[in-house]
């Protein structure tokens, strides 16, 4: 859910957001769908063993400046969008899936459960020069810090274009380490963040379940999971990569400060400064001078008609017990999005997954029609059997 409650520890830093839960669609009259229905967007999330839960998510439509949403399907996507009439509410609408796995403590995970899906909406492009004087003051890593997606703006906003989706989800993770900085806990404690946002690229513009083109830009620090599931053959598309310390990615943007921070603890794990499994998330704001960013990596993909069944969105307490194929071959059949999540979730409990875990299913055009075999079948139930 997305409806705040009062936590104080997070209770001074600025007011919280509360935006639709109902995406727009025009059928004649106005038609609302209720995103937090569980035949809409399924959710299962546990603690599992853990003393306290740490996983969050947001679910919620947002309206942001059709221009900016032009750009960034042009850049991203090469696809001219241009909508008969931009400035139709339902043109302008978006559906923000988010998913926040928090370490530490639960302080920031809940901070952008409540935050960050109205941060998105809501950032500023006139702020940009003086975030990015704010970023430089940690010093280390970040001296070092051209502004990446923000660049255009970090000198001059005037005579600018808008904010494209990598630079607004750029600027969004930023501005919640500044708004987190007066937060003790946030010093030591963190989250990792991963946003789903889906466009429909259709006119007049469908439900993203119904789309016959579908614009998807995810933005993500850290290690869950953003996977698609295609309908011909149930293969799966992964839209992230773990961030982790010895990671392809990370050991590239990190190469100057590998010798001295990366530490392989007793179980074999790499850990960052030997503390931290993911050298990008929000929060963790001792550990910024040595390069633990809130900066996202931000892919986008065009959806086509039927050729996807679903998204799902997991956090490694999911992903540390099943595969990528698993996962999504739990969703065939499924009745309902709600169906499929608990099954993910029920099968990575069933082999012993013991920490906070969360699924979340989104369905697209081609749900309920996956074709060929279920390929990771056999392998699940070995895996079945050896876990009981």
């Amino acid at each position: 859910m997305i409806i705040s409650v009062f936590l104080p520890q997070v209770s001074t830093l600025g007011k919280r957001a509360l935006l639709s839960p109902y995406f727009l669609w025009r059928t004649g009259g106005m038609g609302r769908i209720p995103l937090h229905s569980p035949k809409v967007i399924g959710v299962a999330t546990s603690r599992g063993d853990r003393g306290h839960q740490e996983d969050y998510h947001a679910i919620a439509a947002l309206s942001l400046d059709p221009e900016g949403l032009r750009l960034s399907i042009k850049k991203a996507i090469g696809i001219d969008w241009e909508p008969e009439n931009a400035m139709d509410p339902i043109a302008r609408q978006v559906v923000f899936v988010g998913l926040y796995d928090g370490h530490g403590g639960s302080t920031v995970s809940q901070y952008l459960r409540q935050e960050l899906h109205g941060l998105f909406e809501s950032v500023d492009k006139s702020h940009i020069p003086e975030l990015f004087l704010w970023i430089k003051d940690f010093g280390g890593y970040f001296k070092r810090f051209k502004g990446g997606a923000l660049l255009p703006w970090i000198h001059n906003t005037q005579d600018t274009p808008p904010l494209d989706l990598e630079a607004r989800a750029t600027q969004a993770f930023f501005e919640v380490d500044r708004l987190l900085s007066i937060e003790s806990e946030a010093k030591s404690c963190g989250a990792t963040a991963s946003v789903a946002i889906l466009h429909s690229l259709d006119l007049p513009a469908r439900p993203f379940f119904s789309s016959e083109k579908l614009a998807l830009t995810v933005a993500h620090c850290g290690d869950a999971r953003v996977l698609l599931c295609s309908r011909k053959g149930g293969y799966v598309h992964p839209m992230t990569e773990n961030h982790h310390p010895d990671s392809r990615v990370e050991t590239t943007r990190l190469r100057r400060m590998m010798g001295s921070a990366l530490i392989t603890d007793s179980f074999g794990e790499s850990r960052w400064m030997g503390a931290l499994a993911n050298t990008r998330a929000l929060g963790d704001l001792k550990f910024k001078p040595f390069g633990v960013t809130p900066e996202p990596e931000v892919r986008a993909k065009l959806l086509e008609g039927r050729d996807w069944a679903s998204m799902v969105v997991v956090s490694d307490g999911i992903s540390a017990t099943l595969s990528d194929d698993e996962i999504v071959d739990l969703t065939r059949n499924a009745t309902t999005p709600k169906v499929a999540a608990d099954r993910i979730l029920s099968f990575a409990q069933e082999l012993g997954a013991w920490d906070n875990a969360t699924a979340i299913v989104v369905p697209l055009a081609g749900w309920g029609q996956i074709e060929g075999p279920d390929k990771s079948f056999a392998l699940r139930e070995f895996r079945r059997q050896q876990a009981g």
